[in-house]
């Protein structure tokens, strides 16, 4: 994902996940797709965006704490394959947005 998520007002909630990854590929991109899609169709959900360059950082959108606890249970397996073969080392931070200024395109 390259695009700026266009968020509504805040307050909503941002979940930072920051991993460095290990050498193994094996059904990383498949998850990450099938992860993204799940996401877009489940309550709650406001976008994402992700970079990677050695050091991955992605922030996904939520209107709030209840969805962020669905998504988290929705992707167990997918958390549990992270931490075991495709994440060196990782942190996953949960803030609540209050504030925001953007200068976006007006065909964003």
């Amino acid at each position: 994902m390259s695009d700026i998520a266009r968020t509504p007002t805040p307050p909503y909630y941002a979940v930072i996940f920051t991993s460095v990854r290990t050498a193994v590929d094996e059904g990383y991109e498949e998850t990450a797709r099938n992860m993204i899609e799940q996401a877009r169709v489940m309550g709650g959900f406001l976008g994402m965006e992700s970079a990677r360059d050695g050091l991955g950082i992605t922030v996904s959108y939520w209107e709030s704490l209840e969805a962020i606890r669905a998504w988290r249970e929705a992707h167990a397996e997918a958390m549990r394959r992270g931490s075991e073969e495709w994440y060196e080392t990782f942190t996953t931070r949960i803030c609540r947005v209050e504030r925001e200024s953007a200068r976006l395109p007006d065909s964003f």
